[in-house]
């Protein structure tokens, strides 16, 4: 009698890995089904005038469309809008914030004043910022979204950043930095908080971490500066208990939530448990000072959130439909610009460019062929982009 089981030996991990294949490739087919291809919601806000380039750099064009976008977005009562069209026409503390900034990294004191005038109009009293704000009036959506922390930290680094009328803005330094530290638990964190993903969230997220952590240390320069002794000492406190605790509960990769617990990998210390996520971009400059293990981190993180496409997701547990986020993407690029990483930068900024809409206009997405995909322009992205430029050109300061 023949003896077939060598043979059977032979093909049974050929027919394993073709069964595993179909698995993977159904599941492939049914997650684009869920998550259909964007498209682009509007190429640009029409009749947008161009304003005179403002450097010489490669990036002289990009920067220019941009600044006419974040003009196109800005309202005379210096509201800016997070996009011009439906969910996005609101007023972000997050992405007004990056706007002061990007405005005063080109010296437009003037213009960012108006921006950090309407957020301090509508500032919390006490609490937390709110997600948004309607531009027109400052008064809050009854759209069920709750009240955002990492608001308090991007508003005091945009204060600190602009470095102008701080004495102004200290009642909104004050409230933003309290409320801060009036949040932050026995174990050193806050708690949870809706981020930039614009989600409710179970557990704390490096999504709020990391910016009051930066606006922390924007604080205490602020109230340095203006001889506020006591709320300097009170904030050091409170920033060196949020900082041990974020080494101790991220670190030492800096997942979007706390690692269960470390591990050795390859001779190299890892966190076990949480996911990669962009926002660890603000743990270094030009938000906190350098940090060359970080720097591994965040090169590590980019890599692990490019897109086929060549853009960067916002994060590993984000949807994997292989759509690339700008405002992730620009986030890396500032990063890289922050840290000396000029040809990271060249390489990301080079992408974003290509990726504009027929008008010029930054979007909020590329799709997965390659087209710009969601609202454009999207201020989030053109302010990063400014930034990042202005980043190649000069050092950023960081608080």
């Amino acid at each position: 009698m023949r003896d077939d089981s060598a043979r059977r030996v032979r093909w049974f991990p050929a027919a394993v890995i073709g069964v595993l294949l179909a698995i993977l490739a159904s599941a492939t087919v049914s997650n684009l089904d869920r998550n259909p291809q964007p498209q682009l919601v509007a190429d640009g806000v029409p009749g947008r005038p161009l304003p005179p380039a403002t450097t010489s750099t490669p990036y002289a064009e990009l920067v220019r469309h941009a600044l006419a976008d974040l003009d196109a977005l800005t309202l005379p009562n210096g509201a800016t809008l997070a996009g011009n069209d439906g969910p996005w026409r609101f007023v972000w503390p997050r992405d007004a914030s990056f706007v002061a900034a990007a405005r005063c990294s080109l010296g437009q004191y003037d213009e960012a004043g108006r921006v950090l005038a309407f957020l301090d109009r509508v500032r919390p009293k006490a609490g937390r910022w709110e997600a948004r704000y309607f531009a027109e009036t400052g008064g809050v959506p009854a759209d069920g979204r709750e009240a955002q922390l990492d608001g308090s930290g991007w508003v005091l680094w945009a204060t600190w950043f602009c470095d102008r009328d701080l004495s102004r803005y200290w009642p909104m330094v004050k409230e933003s930095a309290d409320q801060i530290v009036a949040e932050l638990g026995p174990d050193g964190l806050p708690a949870p908080s809706p981020d930039y993903w614009e989600r409710e969230e179970s557990e704390v997220t490096l999504g709020t971490v990391a910016p009051l952590l930066t606006g922390l240390r924007a604080g205490l320069a602020i109230a340095r500066k203006l001889d506020r002794a006591a709320d300097a000492e009170r904030w050091q406190a409170g920033f060196d208990r949020l900082s041990k605790a974020t080494v101790r509960h991220f670190g030492p990769d800096y997942p979007r939530t706390p690692a269960r617990a470390a591990g050795v990998w390859e001779g190299m210390t890892t966190g076990i448990g949480g996911s990669a996520d962009a926002i660890v971009t603000v743990l270094g400059p030009p938000f906190a000072p350098p940090d060359a293990g970080l720097d591994q981190v965040i090169d590590r993180t980019r890599k692990v959130l490019t897109q086929p496409n060549g853009g960067v997701t916002p994060g590993e547990q984000w949807r994997a439909d292989g759509v690339a986020w700008t405002p992730q993407t620009a986030l890396f690029a500032l990063s890289a610009a922050a840290r000396g990483d000029r040809a990271t930068a060249d390489e990301l900024l080079t992408w974003l460019d290509t990726h504009r809409t027929p008008s010029g206009a930054l979007p909020e997405k590329v799709n997965r062929d390659v087209q710009p995909a969601g609202e454009a322009p999207l201020g989030w992205t053109s302010a990063l982009v400014v930034l990042t430029v202005a980043a190649l050109d000069r050092p950023l300061a960081h608080p």
